[in-house]
């Protein structure tokens, strides 16, 4: 597969990465040589073999689901604790700037 100068473009736009136009030519062949091996993986007969989460065979540990958190009247002193000390907070919600336009 042929990787042009526009696809390393978007790439670089979407990673938000600055490729110099004398990069090119070596990112392109390095994502081909990547985009080679993904298609000679997909070509492995995978017939029979059981997919797995974990090559270890690892069990994964779990705690008891108990309540850490205090309730009632403590619970209401905590959060009225926590929203004084906020830079901004409205009917008992933290008001935090506009990220996303």
């Amino acid at each position: 597969m042929s990787i042009t100068a526009d696809d390393i473009a978007k790439i670089a736009k979407l990673a938000r990465i600055r490729v110099d136009s004398d990069e090119v030519p070596e990112l392109s062949q390095r994502l081909a040589n990547i985009l080679k091996m993904a298609d000679k993986l997909q070509t492995v007969n995978t017939d029979g073999v059981v997919p797995m989460a974990n090559p270890l065979d690892a069990v994964q540990r779990l705690r008891a689901d108990v309540v850490t958190e205090p309730a009632g009247a403590a619970a209401l002193q905590a959060r009225a604790a926590f929203l004084a000390i906020a830079p901004s907070s409205e009917q008992g919600l933290y008001l935090v700037p506009k990220v996303i336009e």
